[in-house]
């Protein structure tokens, strides 16, 4: 029995210590690099369009639950999340509105009627253009392994912290831009985003911000 849980103890060591070695800190020589190349690629993005997976993880439930569909930016602020699977469901930041439309039933919120609404606008935003580097906004840590250069925000507005603890932005070392947005609730939830089959600067139809 002994022998047992000292195997354990041997392999929850060994899976910690993996775990670390996968992400370390960035060095500020690191930091400052990862950061201008970021700033280089943001400011060459005019439109983005790509796929999206989102995993919602609530604690309460076994199995996250996964929805699908496409998401559309063109500069400075127009951007579409449009769901598709297993719904249909669409939500367009535009000229300081949200415009909903959930299955035909549409509705729209003026950003500027809410500091919150704002800051979560502007949030979304600089999370698909990687343009979030904002010491005023967030407390920033950086970190990286063998692929990917990872971000973490933590909130200092006390009325956005409530709803969001932190978020996590992962960025491609090859082109960086973001392929996965983390967003940390004040619980054990969490919603994690994976961006894929992106295409860059290609055409992008003004009436995808219609709704």
């Amino acid at each position: 029995m002994k022998t047992k849980i000292f195997l354990l103890l041997i392999f929850l060591n060994i899976s910690i210590f993996k775990s670390l070695a996968q992400e370390q800190k960035m060095s500020e020589s690191e930091i400052a690099a990862f950061k201008q190349s970021v700033a280089v690629v943001s400011k060459k993005i005019k439109t983005l369009s790509t796929d999206f997976v989102q995993y919602k993880h609530l604690d309460f439930l076994s199995k996250d639950i996964e929805t699908s569909g496409k998401m559309v930016f063109k500069e400075p602020n127009s951007l579409l999340w449009q769901y598709k699977k297993p719904y249909s469901y669409s939500i367009v930041f535009k000229n300081g509105k949200i415009l909903i439309n959930d299955e035909g039933k549409k509705s729209a919120v003026d950003i500027g009627n809410s500091k919150l609404f704002g800051k979560i606008n502007k949030l979304i935003v600089g999370s698909v253009s990687g343009d979030l580097f904002d010491d005023k906004e967030f407390s920033i840590s950086y970190f990286k392994n063998k692929d990917q250069n990872i971000t973490k925000f933590i909130p200092k507005d006390a009325t956005l912290k409530k709803y969001i603890k932190q978020i996590e932005l992962t960025f491609d070392k090859e082109d960086a831009t973001v392929v996965q947005v983390k967003l940390l609730e004040s619980s054990a939830d969490f919603t994690r985003i994976v961006l894929k089959n992106k295409v860059i600067n290609g055409k992008v139809d003004e009436a995808s911000f219609t709704n």
